[in-house]
């Protein structure tokens, strides 16, 4: 039930159009997903195709068997059977390129592609993404590419050809979250305009934190207190608790150095942002090792550094750590208390950039002793 994005959809048709190969980035939830299978959706059957590599990186000769089981679009000559790992990436990379269309060019919507990186696992296959990401710079054939990793992405084509053209998922304004609301409660549109701006506000423009929050409102009848469906949503057993566990875990997991970054993540719940020599002195470990640890961190884009100093991406992720970063879940009124807080900052006008943002339930701390040549869009 995620809102239609018209103008964003226009902006990759028309890059597609010109010869490039868009990349579109964003956070857990952020609609890159939605948006390619609409786009598959709104082109004909024999044009395009929609593939989740997440899903489908396995082994190599398995990828390569369930790409041409589910794909509707066929090569023009079927691939030789593979006899190796490495002869099932290039079988692969060439399904790409042999497909033929009388609709002109295939398009291949390819969802979390960095996640090829799962072949590197196997022989003679040590630099697969940058093979593909080489492959399709030269291929005939017209790709969207997606993934939630940006930092990685970012780094990927720091030398890629010109071709690729990296999209920023936008945040929901109020007038997009206002649209989705109307696919509540029966379209009351009054209703729809009166919750939409803090809304929006509230989930920092997440299309699925911004769904959660208006099912949320649309079964609580004609009240319409958003700070209270966000309270009930951020529960332990509520939707948006889950989804953020999700995104969490998720991040934390392709990261290097688990515990230590949980504690960082920890340390920022309580205070942000933050510069390195704070962070160290809370952490009570040297300034290098901490050093590391941010960079693993920003790698999966769990936290951003503006100006020297560290928050996190994801203001909602904030949220859940500090409700859920302890040993004993959150009680009815540790919620109330945290996400009133929480709602004061993101409703009211923002506190100075490099002023720590601490809230009044801020928990106890422990003692402390060359840009490249790639056309990007915001």
């Amino acid at each position: 039930m995620i809102v239609e994005r018209p103008s964003l959809e226009r902006r990759v048709i028309a890059s597609l159009d010109a010869g490039r190969i868009p990349v579109l980035l964003g956070g857990c939830g952020s609609g890159r997903t939605s948006l390619l299978l609409r786009l598959t959706q709104t082109w004909a059957p024999a044009a395009s195709q929609y593939l989740d590599i997440s899903a489908a990186a396995t082994t190599p000769e398995r990828c390569l068997a369930s790409v041409l089981a589910a794909s509707r679009l066929t090569p023009a000559t079927p691939p030789a059977a593979a006899t190796g790992t490495r002869e099932a990436f290039d079988r692969l990379l060439d399904v790409f390129d042999g497909v033929s269309s009388t609709e002109g060019p295939p398009t291949f919507l390819l969802d979390e592609f960095l996640d090829v990186r799962t072949f590197e696992n196997f022989p003679g296959l040590r630099h697969v993404q940058r093979e593909l990401i080489a492959r399709l710079a030269v291929s005939p054939s017209r790709f969207v590419l997606a993934s939630r990793f940006t930092a990685r992405v970012h780094r990927l084509l720091r030398d890629a050809p010109a071709r690729f053209e990296v999209m920023h998922m936008p945040p929901l304004d109020a007038a997009e979250v206002e649209s989705m609301a109307h696919l509540f409660v029966g379209g009351r549109r009054d209703w729809a305009a009166s919750v939409a701006p803090a809304v929006a506000a509230l989930v920092a423009g997440s299309p699925a934190a911004a769904h959660l929050l208006l099912a949320g409102l649309g079964s609580m009848g004609p009240a319409t207190d958003p700070v209270a469906a966000l309270a009930a949503a951020i529960a332990p057993d509520g939707p948006l608790t889950a989804h953020c566990r999700h995104c969490y875990e998720l991040r934390l997991h392709r990261a290097r150095g688990y515990g230590a970054l949980k504690a960082i993540l920890g340390v920022l719940a309580d205070a942000e942002p933050l510069n390195l020599t704070e962070i160290a002195q809370r952490l009570q470990r040297t300034p290098g090792s901490t050093k590391d640890y941010l960079s693993w961190l920003e790698d999966v884009d769990l936290i951003t550094m503006r100006g020297k100093r560290y928050a996190f991406t994801d203001p909602l992720l904030r949220l859940y750590v500090r409700l859920y970063g302890r040993p004993v879940p959150p009680g009815d009124g540790d919620i109330v208390r945290e996400v009133g807080a929480y709602a004061r900052t993101r409703l009211l006008p923002a506190a100075p950039a490099d002023r720590p943002v601490t809230t009044s339930a801020t928990r106890p701390e422990p003692e402390s002793s060359s840009r490249s040549g790639i056309i990007e869009i915001d």
